[in-house]
């Protein structure tokens, strides 16, 4: 029963993104089917009309009715064609977006879960390499559409047979034959339900492996610079043969076991068939129905026996489908845990916000190891903080945690006087703009980039695109802020440096006009003096804004009120730049120190 409510609940969201595919394609089967069986028919009169020799203007009528019916009915089919295109474009772009959406949706720590992610992939290998999930449930509701509207369409020969059947006395040959397309039928339908619960489970082997290849392969690519300055191409070549050798084998075994499967189910298909054309014909000689009825009946038989079969394989494949669905849906159903808060956050126009970290340690979901212990720090309105450290020390981690990315482990984070929990999330995000390392630009105008929005202020867009110094660059572009970044969307984008994007991002940050301003190494990639020229350049255009500079180089600190060197995970030095350099055993003084060739 559970597993009933699984497929009902995904075939009710799946059907949600597009509400017109499914009756748009029953309407397409139904035209479809309904060429083939008025061929059938028609094809059966023309046959018996032949073999009783009637007059040539009978005939003449026969195939013209033939050639009108055709036209009509492929014109609309193929008009319906279309339609069905097109509304499984709209349904496979909805879903997409409901999935791309879900995922924008989730709180930020279950973004970076591993097992979050682990589970995203697995459902796209599942529906782009197997074909299984919401794929395989769309082809079955399909398949079961056409044969039902088969069987259907095929009953109203069926009662014309039977009628013509029931004037002939019933021969014991007969009966042999019916019950042995029966007993025939009966075990198509059976080994196809083992087959398919048998080969669900090898294509899930199959898309462990892929998964695994996928993974792998990411870092070996033959067209990296790597691979050829360090002569890498005969261990990357020997470690393809060696998965290449393992792919062979999973997927020869599974293949194997599916000729093998596909044996029983085939044989009996084909006695079925056999059997088929052995009772028309029987009855046919016995004077039941005309000649031309023998193309009619084998062709409803073969059809509507082959439907019946294949209703209970698509049931089957449904079942074993259904592993594959609960996958699919467990990712909707990931829940947010982070509490959102609903303490409105006070607009003021002096920017008071005091920060408070008091004993706050954190670490990530599946980690043993804390990334952050014990960190107690307060920021003050206007106060410029750098905070400095090692790679790996916890520079990223603590402003994660400024930012409500993730709740701390242990301790909490204090804003004006309250938990920065009680908050409204939305509310509290408002109050910073960031410029993180990995910071990314949309293929999108100039003007949409630096607001991050539909609309944009183009003065203060300008302006600000000027003070961050990208300015020489802006006179180049021709269509301003309309000009699109990039050309993935539009070939008149133009290719911008990774210095260009940083002021861009620089101004984007600016743009949101936030009371904190945090630069999280954006400029990791440039050289040092480089990067104190955009340091303070920046920090001259920040104004009266708290801001916060972090690096593990040294450029943003000599202009900066405080200090807060980390170091595995800890802050082990506070103060400003003159009172760290005091102290010569101190962590601070060796990163200076280090580095002062750069600054001086």
């Amino acid at each position: 029963m559970r597993k009933n409510r699984v497929m009902l609940r995904a075939l009710r969201m799946y059907n949600a993104y597009n509400p017109k595919y499914f009756p748009l394609y029953l309407l397409q089967i139904i035209f479809r089917n309904a060429s083939f069986y008025f061929n059938l028919w028609m094809s059966a009169e023309i046959v018996t009309a032949l073999y009783e020799g009637r007059d040539q203007r009978e005939l003449f009528i026969l195939v013209a009715a033939v050639l009108m019916g055709a036209f009509i009915i492929r014109a609309v089919a193929a008009g319906l064609d279309r339609a069905v295109i097109t509304a499984q474009e709209i349904l496979e772009n909805n879903e997409a977006a409901a999935f791309n959406q879900k995922t924008l949706s989730l709180d930020y720590d279950k973004i970076e879960n591993p097992e979050v992610r682990q589970l995203r992939r697995k459902i796209d290998e599942n529906k782009n390499i197997n074909y299984y999930g919401v794929i395989n449930m769309r082809n079955s509701v399909q398949a079961l559409m056409d044969d039902l509207v088969n069987l259907v369409f095929s009953g109203f020969l069926f009662v014309e047979m039977i009628t013509g059947m029931a004037k002939v006395p019933f021969q014991g040959l007969g009966l042999i034959l019916l019950i042995s397309l029966c007993a025939c039928q009966a075990l198509t339908i059976y080994f196809q339900f083992w087959e398919n619960e048998k080969i669900a489970a090898s294509w899930d082997e199959i898309g462990s492996m892929m998964l695994q290849e996928n993974q792998l392969s990411q870092g070996y690519r033959l067209n990296g610079m790597d691979s050829r300055i360090y002569l890498q191409q005969k261990h990357v070549s020997k470690w393809y043969r060696k998965f290449n050798e393992y792919h062979k084998k999973v997927y020869s075994k599974v293949y194997k076991k599916k000729f093998v499967l596909e044996i029983a189910p085939k044989a009996f298909a084909q006695l079925t068939e056999l059997l088929s054309y052995l009772i028309i014909i029987c009855y046919c000689l016995l004077g039941a129905f005309p000649i031309g009825s023998i193309i009619k009946y084998v062709g409803y038989l073969e059809r509507a026996l082959g439907s019946i079969g294949d209703i209970f394989g698509t049931v089957g494949m449904c079942k074993s489908n259904e592993r594959f669905l609960e996958t699919y849906l467990s990712y909707f159903d990931i829940r947010n845990d982070m509490y959102q808060g609903s303490l409105a956050v006070e607009k003021r126009s002096d920017k008071r916000f005091d920060i408070e970290f008091r004993n706050v340690s954190f670490r990530y979901a599946g980690s043993r190891e804390y990334a952050l212990r014990n960190i107690d720090l307060s920021l003050k309105v206007g106060e410029r903080l750098a905070v400095v450290g090692m790679n790996g020390s916890g520079k990223t981690t603590f402003i994660k945690l400024l930012c409500r990315l993730y709740d701390p482990t242990e301790g909490e984070i204090i804003m004006n006087d309250f938990n920065i929990r009680k908050y409204d999330y939305k509310q509290y995000l408002d109050i910073f703009s960031v410029v993180f390392q990995d910071y990314n630009l949309l293929a999108m105008p100039l003007g949409n980039n630096v607001a991050c929005a539909a609309d944009w202020d183009g003065e203060k867009a300008e302006r600000l695109l000027r003070e961050v110094g990208f300015g020489d660059r802006y006179e180049e572009l021709a269509n301003g802020l309309e000009t699109p970044i990039y050309k993935n969307f539009d070939t008149d984008g133009v290719e911008i440096s990774g210095g260009e994007a940083q002021k861009i991002a620089l101004a984007r940050a600016l743009y949101r006009d936030a009371p904190f301003i945090i630069l999280d190494e954006p400029t990791a990639a440039l050289d040092p003096i480089a990067e104190a020229e955009i340091y303070s350049n920046f920090d001259r255009i920040v104004g009266d804004k708290t801001a916060i500079y972090i690096s593990h180089r040294l450029s943003s600190c000599r202009f900066c009120d405080k200090i807060a060197v980390f170091h595995e995970g800890r802050i082990v030095q506070l103060g400003t730049h003159e009172e760290l350099l005091q102290d010569a055993q101190g962590k601070y003084y060796e990163l200076w120190h280090a580095q002062a060739q750069y600054y001086t």
